[in-house]
């Protein structure tokens, strides 16, 4: 059995324009949780409690630190409770 390094599989996977689209995408909402539960954590609010300061679902909180979509208006909420700007950036 042959043995590939993930790097290698992964920069061979990312030469297809389709495959290299999606990674890529995903790899965006993927960075977008990370940096939210490290938001509200740092903050040492619970999901529910930055919901409520928030005004939206514990739900939402919770999927979107899943890697979900949401939208700007209810980043910008859970920015704002946090006491953050949100910033975009088309690099």
């Amino acid at each position: 059995m042959t043995t590939i390094k993930f790097d290698d599989y992964l920069a061979e996977k990312l030469k297809d324009p389709h495959f290299k689209a999606e990674f890529e995408a995903e790899n965006t909402k993927l960075q977008s949780a990370v940096i939210l539960m490290n938001a509200r954590e740092r903050a040492g609010l619970t999901q529910r409690e930055l919901a409520e300061l928030a005004h939206v679902p514990q739900s939402t909180i919770a999927r979107i630190e899943r890697g979900g979509n949401t939208s700007f208006d209810t980043m910008s909420k859970i920015a704002y409770a946090l006491g953050k700007t949100l910033e975009v950036n088309f690099a």
